[in-house]
């Protein structure tokens, strides 16, 4: 089944974005209900459905990871009023999809291997829907907004009641300015009784999304914050030291794990790539300098694409930079733009590092 899905997804992976429009089309046609469920702004719809299957199709021999990856998806579902019912519109029209775009290669056998895949994936999502009895949202609202710049803001939310995250997941938010639109974004400090959490946001190029956040967001606004999913963590038992790689505001859930662990007097060793095009981009390096002055088990590098005479500073993109020295004795942790983290899972692999050791997210930008 494994192979059967893998082959054919690789011969319509260069359509992706034509196979997410038949989806949803079909979807919408044959559960016309289902529509308004979404946003008008289709497009980012589209690319996480993309983004979650590829993810998906990646860890479908590896059902450690897969299975609590699609428990977290049935939960945040409940967000959106998704019911059992749903499961199976969505099934028939990703089927219809897929077979559309494959051709010839669409045969009994590979409907069959991706039909099973489906009712494995949808029975993860019902039942971990189903026994959650959990808030679908938390409520919380806006206590802080400090612009760092002009495309980057800091956003402290005051939850009524306290969102059980672990340092270095990420949630999806419903604001005012954009209703229906979820965005997923990663808190970037540690749970605290207070229940606040800091975003780090920065406004994405034709991100609807971000761009309202670090415009227009402002005291008082009331926010939803959906179920916290991720498994981006450090183990503090693991005999292996710990490399991770931030571009950006990428940066959120490393810092939320680097603040946790700050907590301990012995920790793994853990070196922290962090990357921009100018120091400038490096909104939190003076911070992380600091922890790392009294921490000695934390490092932090600074990487810089465009800045060439900076000094105590590594040169190039992220993937470059990393790609330069031997990590396959660490666990790596990435977090950044979708680009960033393929370049980057790559040149790792290429280095020799095993892929049960990289670890990252499928959602991150607009």
């Amino acid at each position: 089944m494994v192979h059967l899905i893998r082959e054919s997804w690789a011969g319509i992976d260069a359509r992706s974005d034509e196979v997410a429009r038949f989806f949803y089309a079909m979807l919408f046609s044959i559960a016309p209900n289902t529509r308004e469920l979404f946003s008008a702004n289709m497009e980012t719809v589209r690319d996480r459905l993309m983004r979650a299957l590829v993810h998906i199709i990646q860890m479908i021999d590896r059902p450690d990871d897969l299975l609590p990856f699609l428990h977290q998806l049935g939960r945040d579902h409940r967000k959106f009023g998704v019911v059992s019912q749903h499961y199976e519109a969505v099934g028939t029209a990703l089927l219809a999809a897929i077979k559309k775009h494959s051709g010839p290669a669409w045969t009994q056998e590979v409907e069959r291997a991706w039909a099973e895949a489906y009712t494995v994936m949808a029975t993860a999502m019902i039942s971990a829907a189903n026994e959650d009895d959990g808030p679908a949202w938390y409520d919380g609202e806006v206590i802080g907004h400090t612009r760092i710049n002009r495309e980057l803001a800091v956003i402290r939310v005051e939850t009524d009641h306290p969102v059980p995250y672990h340092p270095g997941q990420y949630v999806s938010v419903e604001v005012p300015q954009r209703p229906r639109l979820w965005r997923y974004l990663s808190p970037a400090n540690m749970p605290g009784d207070d229940g606040v959490l800091e975003f780090h946001v920065r406004a994405v190029d034709g991100g609807w999304v971000s761009r309202a956040l670090v415009g227009h967001a402002q005291r008082g606004d009331r926010w939803r914050i959906g179920s916290p999913m991720g498994q981006l963590h450090v183990d503090r038992e693991s005999e292996r030291d710990v490399l991770m790689i931030a571009g950006g505001t990428g940066l959120a859930p490393m810092r939320a794990i680097v603040e946790d662990l700050a907590q301990y007097g012995e920790n793994p060793q853990v070196r922290l790539y962090y990357g921009g095009r100018t120091r400038d981009d490096l909104y939190d390096l003076a911070n992380l300098q600091r922890v790392a002055m009294t921490n000695p088990w934390f490092t932090v590098v600074p990487v810089l694409e465009h800045d060439p005479g900076a000094i105590g500073a590594e040169q190039g993109t992220l993937s470059d930079a990393v790609a330069r020295y031997d990590w396959s004795q660490h666990e790596v942790l990435l977090s950044g733009s979708p680009s960033m983290v393929r370049a980057t899972v790559s040149k790792l692999l290429v280095t020799g590092v095993p892929l049960d050791q990289i670890h990252y997210d499928p959602f991150s930008l607009d």
